[in-house]
């Protein structure tokens, strides 16, 4: 199996929901426990296929720790103002200096968009800098029109001084390994998704399963499945 150099493990306070899930049936707003069978020896339903997909699994419904963070423009971002103007939240943590799976990701985000259509302006992606050497706004606005996020119009690539930033990957239990300025951060990978009432409701494991020459890809299919089931796990939250 290629080598994984982005991610980190699983942060531990999601090991036992977890595992709950991969022993248990826990139901909610139509993605059901990963698993590849159900209790029957049936094939997957499709709410089990994409959790097996996404290494989606339910968040424990806790509140989600503030952030509050400048975003590629300069303007604040608060994930409590988001919560007062109704958003579902998908947050994302990404080396804003990243050449490795933060580009795929950034596609992902980019076909949820245009998926979700009409209800993309309900639903705010949010990622948040954990690469401390290339931290500041020129540095997310940078990123994001390389990668054409300035398309998705809820995107918000946050940063700021970092020991805030130190304390937003602790509150997330992000692990960040930034050792060389001029190297991709390895750091843990986790997709949080958040309702409008501010709370976490799922969590997913993005990967790149696939390296060329040293460099991660998903094929040009397993990008937009992605992005299709970002789009219904968020859309799943939209009420």
């Amino acid at each position: 199996m290629p080598t994984v150099r982005h991610r980190l493990p699983v942060p531990s306070r999601f090991q036992l929901v977890v595992t709950a899930v991969l022993v248990g049936a826990v139901v909610a707003v139509g993605v059901i426990a990963v698993v590849h069978k159900n209790a029957s020896g049936n094939a997957a339903t499709p709410a089990q296929a994409r959790a097996n997909f996404m290494g989606l699994a339910p968040a424990g419904d806790a509140r989600a720790p503030d952030i509050s963070l400048s975003d590629q423009t300069g303007q604040t971002v608060s994930l409590s103002r988001l919560e007062q103007q109704g958003k579902v939240v998908v947050l994302e943590f990404m080396d804003s200096h990243c050449t490795d799976i933060c580009p795929i990701i950034s596609d992902e985000f980019r076909v949820a968009a245009q998926q979700l259509g009409g209800n993309a302006s309900r639903v705010a992606f949010v990622a948040v800098n954990v690469n401390p050497f290339h931290a500041s706004r020129s540095d997310m606005a940078s990123f994001t029109h390389d990668h054409g996020l300035d398309e998705v119009a809820g995107w918000h690539f946050l940063t700021g001084p970092v020991p805030q930033l130190q304390q937003v990957w602790k509150e997330y239990d992000i692990a960040v390994q930034a050792p060389d300025p001029n190297a991709d951060v390895v750091h843990s990978d986790n997709m949080y998704f958040i309702d409008s009432t501010g709370h976490e409701r799922y969590i997913a494991l993005p990967t790149d399963d696939h390296t060329a020459n040293g460099t991660a890809y998903l094929p040009t299919a397993q990008v937009k499945q992605w992005g299709v089931d970002i789009a219904t796990v968020a859309g799943s939250l939209l009420g």
